[in-house]
């Protein structure tokens, strides 16, 4: 699925995840520098009824959001992270948890190792254009 959306009609793009996608799910957030991926997960987050600041977890690796109504929400920037790293500080745990994990700069490694063992992997393609973005949903 392709959706070329402006950042005014980013919730369409939030409402065809909320309709496509279970309620556990993985999805690999990729596109240049400043294409929007982190943009794309505080739209996520707003529609998920999550409150407060979204930010990118650039040096924190994981930031966890959960709503009033027990919607997860956990955010990670794997940005100069091998996927031996990944795995060795234990974040692999992390993708048990219920609810949407956002992952930005995930390897094609920890794809691939993701959905050998089961999991429901989706990828968002993010490309930016002069007043809109689009994307590109392998869901």
């Amino acid at each position: 699925m392709e959706i070329i959306a402006s950042l005014d009609e980013l919730p369409k793009v939030v409402a065809y995840l909320e309709n496509t996608l279970p309620a556990n799910a993985i999805v690999f957030l990729r596109g240049d520098l400043a294409a929007g991926k982190t943009t794309l997960t505080q739209a996520i987050a707003k529609e998920k009824g999550i409150v407060g600041e979204v930010t990118s977890p650039t040096f924190s690796l994981q930031q966890c959001y959960e709503s009033k109504e027990g919607k997860n929400l956990y955010h990670y920037d794997l940005y100069r992270l091998e996927h031996e790293e990944f795995m060795q500080m234990g974040l692999f745990e992390e993708f048990e948890k219920e609810g949407w994990h956002m992952v930005e700069w995930g390897s094609d490694a920890l794809k691939s190792f993701l959905e050998g063992v089961g999991y429901n992997v989706v990828t968002v393609e993010i490309e930016s254009n002069q007043n809109s973005r689009t994307y590109r949903i392998d869901a």
